[in-house]
């Protein structure tokens, strides 16, 4: 046998062996859960007001009575601006039943203004900051993940949040079961 044989067994051996030690670790550690992206947050929605893109102060209080989708993002963000034309798409659906969406961009008014002309947003864009990342937080975005979605009843209760990009058929029936509530 060679030296370069004789290395190139060395070297399996030693993978081989990392292999059967790691499996034997993980056999004895014990069941570790995966980390949640979100905690549980406040029950009821806190007070909050940020401008919108056109610098006038909007309140929490303008959507009391709705359905309140709120979504945190950001113009430099991939997946916020992929689900945004669904926002747009699913506040003319509802519009009439009484369930408001509401973007909170962390971000540059400037840059904003321009992603809301282009995409033709049709409900309110506030821009937030650093203190709507708290109030993200607050709610239960435990990492500052972006974007974050969270939902909530006509009376401010928490039904549903989502940390990262939501898709049409959550969206859609975690409306619908608040509309279907009396």
């Amino acid at each position: 046998m060679n030296l370069r044989n004789i290395a190139i067994l060395l070297t399996t051996c030693a993978v081989l062996a990392g292999i059967a030690w790691n499996g034997y670790q993980l056999r004895l550690a014990p069941n570790v859960q995966p980390l949640k992206l979100i905690g549980e947050g406040v029950e009821q929605l806190p007070d909050f007001s940020f401008p919108d893109v056109d610098g006038n102060k909007r309140d929490k209080s303008e959507w009391n009575g709705r359905v309140l989708v709120l979504n945190f993002w950001a113009t430099w963000c991939p997946p916020c601006r992929e689900e945004m034309p669904l926002f747009v798409e699913l506040q003319k659906q509802y519009a009439g039943e009484n369930v408001q969406f509401v973007s909170i961009a962390i971000d540059e008014p400037n840059l904003v203004r321009d992603f809301y002309d282009v995409y033709g947003i049709n409900f309110p864009t506030l821009i937030g900051g650093m203190e709507a990342i708290k109030l993200a937080n607050v709610l239960g975005n435990r990492f500052d993940s972006l974007p974050f979605t969270a939902i909530f009843d006509r009376t401010g209760k928490r039904h549903y949040i989502q940390a990262g990009q939501i898709d049409r058929e959550t969206l859609v029936q975690q409306i619908s079961t608040l509309l279907s509530q009396i």
